[in-house]
């Protein structure tokens, strides 16, 4: 069970990261969609869903190998804080 949370957990971020990538695509072929008024305005918007989706799944594997203690010494908390 705790398998299938955690693929929910970042299949969203990815499917978010894709729309994004599809986003910039289409703006750089020149098909904008409703809501953005102009091709630029779609790419940033993209730029930023794929930068989210991206940065939320790298936070969540380094979370988890930090957890695990699977990471580098460069990676690992010094101040003894809570992980």
């Amino acid at each position: 069970m705790a398998r299938l949370a955690a693929f929910i957990v970042l299949l969203i971020p990815g499917v978010f990261a894709a729309g994004g990538i599809k986003l910039m695509r289409d703006s750089l072929y020149g098909i904008i969609f409703f809501p953005f008024p102009a091709s630029w305005v779609q790419f940033l918007i993209g730029l930023i869903m794929f930068s989210a989706g991206l940065a939320f799944f790298a936070g969540f594997l380094l979370r988890r190998d930090r957890k695990n203690g699977r990471v580098q010494e460069r990676f690992v908390k010094k101040d003894g804080s809570r992980q």
